[in-house]
């Protein structure tokens, strides 16, 4: 709120810094005011260390949570939590982790910043330092997986650019994996039959969602005049392969979200309800889990007794915390969307589900309802921000940290269930 923040007069409204406060601590990057032209250069550095803040803090935090976990159950625990953390790192060693996470950070942002850099300089004739910062700011937005930009139209401008789409894109990738995969990968590069089976789940998973959200936009919007219609066949595939790439919980866009088919929302609500890795700074429920039910209801509908993955049995307090997981997260967004549509009379169900799952998953897309949203509607968004960015990894850390056996078992019982 402070009017060095603000590019006009005055100060900004409470519930204008406190929406966009929240939307980068959380990397959300939603907006209800254009990030370009209402924030001042403070302001913009403000929005890049509440987002740099946010992504290390939360990576660090749900690593360290899975060594807060093993350290409290015994040896046999304590085994297998590493196993399945697939961290590669002594259980008490925070030094590692923060380590860790903050190499893998900051070598990936400064990748990407060069490329950015580089390309606004010589092919846009921006001036060296104004290329350097605006590199930094899209570099440090795109692996925190938020959404903010310094320009008005996001990244519509580049929309056929690949030395801009494609290392930005790739960078809200390898953010949304996950340091304990990335870590493992690195390690076990050349033997990937020694991935642990989280490892393989969002490596494999991620990129059959990669491959489903590319293929979608490019089929369902390849005549819409709105999106893909007006460029030619490698503009298309490139559109195509960042739109069903940021979804999952990029936040920026090359093309208006809000022209785009119906059927092609419906899709792209749900990748950004399932969202990324386990431990990454990306949103939703995440792929372990949205794959883990898939084993589950696979395994039930062949009618076997173990879930099964990669020769590896799942263990059934594992199942039960993927479903809480996955249905505390379907109870969230409906609840969130029931008040949106409560507290805003002229929003239709389908957009009001669109930016509570935005808001959810920390996809902070838009189709261009949040901007009109009154202060009872942006508070609504705002809970569902924190809640996303935090609900998930703390119900199931409180799962694993609570887990006890009774000394008795009562008679079973066998309800008619379908």
């Amino acid at each position: 709120m402070l009017p060095v923040c603000r590019a006009g007069p005055g100060s900004a409204p409470f519930m204008t810094a406190l929406f966009t406060a929240t939307s980068a601590i959380t990397t959300s990057g939603m907006t209800a005011v254009d990030t370009a032209t209402y924030w001042s250069g403070a302001g913009h550095v403000f929005l890049t260390a509440l987002t740099q803040l946010g992504g290390f803090g939360i990576t660090t935090l749900a690593t360290l949570l899975s060594l807060v976990v093993s350290r409290r159950l015994g040896l046999r625990g304590r085994m297998m939590a590493g196993a399945e953390t697939s961290t590669g790192l002594a259980h008490g060693d925070v030094r590692a982790v923060l380590v860790l996470a903050a190499v893998v950070m900051f070598a990936a942002e400064a990748v990407m910043a060069t490329f950015v850099a580089v390309r606004l300089w010589s092919a846009y004739a921006v001036p060296p330092g104004r290329a350097a910062w605006e590199g930094v700011f899209d570099a440090v937005q795109a692996f925190n997986n938020s959404g903010f930009s310094l320009r008005s139209d996001g990244l519509v401008g580049f929309v056929g650019d690949w030395w801009i789409c494609v290392p930005l894109t790739l960078g809200v990738i390898v953010g949304g994996i996950g340091v304990p995969v990335l870590h493992e990968i690195g390690r076990e590069l050349r033997r990937p039959a020694a991935w642990s089976t989280h490892t393989r789940i969002t490596v494999w998973g991620t990129v059959v969602l990669l491959v489903v959200g590319f293929v979608a936009v490019l089929v369902l919007e390849w005549g819409n005049a709105g999106t893909l219609g007006p460029r030619d066949v490698a503009g298309k595939i490139l559109a195509a392969f960042v739109q069903g790439t940021i979804p999952r919980s990029g936040g920026f866009n090359t093309v208006d979200f809000g022209a785009m088919n119906p059927d092609t929302t419906a899709i792209v609500t749900g990748l950004m309800f399932i969202g990324g890795g386990s431990a990454s700074t990306a949103g939703g429920i995440k792929v372990t889990t949205f794959f883990l039910l898939a084993y589950v209801i696979w395994t039930e509908v062949r009618g076997e007794r173990d879930v099964v993955v990669g020769r590896r049995r799942i263990a059934e307090s594992t199942q039960r915390q993927a479903t809480t997981v996955a249905l505390l997260g379907v109870a969230t967004v409906a609840g969130g969307t029931l008040l949106l549509l409560g507290v805003t009379s002229d929003v239709a169900f389908d957009r009001a589900l669109f930016e509570v799952m935005s808001a959810f998953s920390t996809a902070g897309l838009t189709t261009g309802v949040t901007a009109d949203l009154s202060d009872s509607g942006r508070l609504v968004l705002i809970a569902m921000m924190f809640v996303g960015r935090v609900g998930t990894v703390a119900v199931a850390s409180a799962l694993a940290l609570n887990t006890r056996q009774r000394k008795y078992r009562y008679p079973e019982e066998r309800p008619i269930v379908g």
